[in-house]
């Protein structure tokens, strides 16, 4: 697992399209995602958690991004395939039942 950087310090993710574990502090995994469309893949998505764009940060850190930096960290895979992916996150989500669910919605 690679930890969210410090402030001021380069994300370490790949451009390439994937699937992605957060974990929290405890250990916990906080939330399953993917990269359907982000232009630079995994390293564009992850950022996008750290600027707070995204339901995950909104909901489940008040839309403080930079708590992820407070040792959560995150694991990914490479997956090039859209359908494998929403295949692969499906079972991510539905295996490892995370903290948070991405509803597609602001309110969850």
């Amino acid at each position: 697992a690679h930890l969210f950087p410090p402030e001021r310090e380069r994300l370490e993710a790949p451009t390439e399209q994937g699937v992605y574990i957060i974990y929290d502090p405890e250990g916990r995994v906080a939330y399953v995602g993917r990269t359907p469309r982000a232009q630079n893949g995994l390293r564009q998505r992850l950022k996008n958690h750290l600027q707070g764009k995204s339901s995950f940060v909104r909901s489940y850190l008040a839309g403080d991004g930079s708590k992820l930096r407070q040792s959560f960290q995150y694991k990914y895979l490479i997956i090039t395939d859209p359908r494998e992916r929403a295949l692969v996150e499906a079972l991510g989500v539905g295996t490892l039942c995370p903290l948070h669910l991405g509803l597609g919605d602001s309110n969850h």
